[in-house]
């Protein structure tokens, strides 16, 4: 089984959320503000089973279009990073 942590510009969260629950795929959905550009991200934990990373990461990747963002001097690009991390165990209490 796998982790992924997807931190998500904001813009693109709620229409993430929406296409992974069409999906049956469940998500937690934490609010978050990023360090480097300080702006609201959304942060999902997803956990999944090993073969289906690989579908999530495109779901996402299709939908959170990677744009260019001026932060002072330097140009930055924004969209959605992905943490894939290997778990032990998941339970559901």
């Amino acid at each position: 089984m796998k982790l992924i942590i997807a931190i998500i510009d904001e813009q693109y969260s709620n229409k993430v959320v929406r296409k992974l629950m069409s999906e049956k795929i469940r998500t937690t959905k934490l609010a978050s503000t990023g360090g480097f550009l300080s702006k609201g991200n959304t942060t999902l934990l997803i956990g999944v089973n090993d073969d289906q990373v690989d579908v999530i990461s495109e779901l996402i990747a299709g939908i959170c279009k990677k744009q260019k963002v001026q932060n002072g001097d330097e140009q930055v690009t924004v969209g959605a990073n992905l943490f894939v991390v290997p778990i032990d165990s998941y339970q559901r209490v």
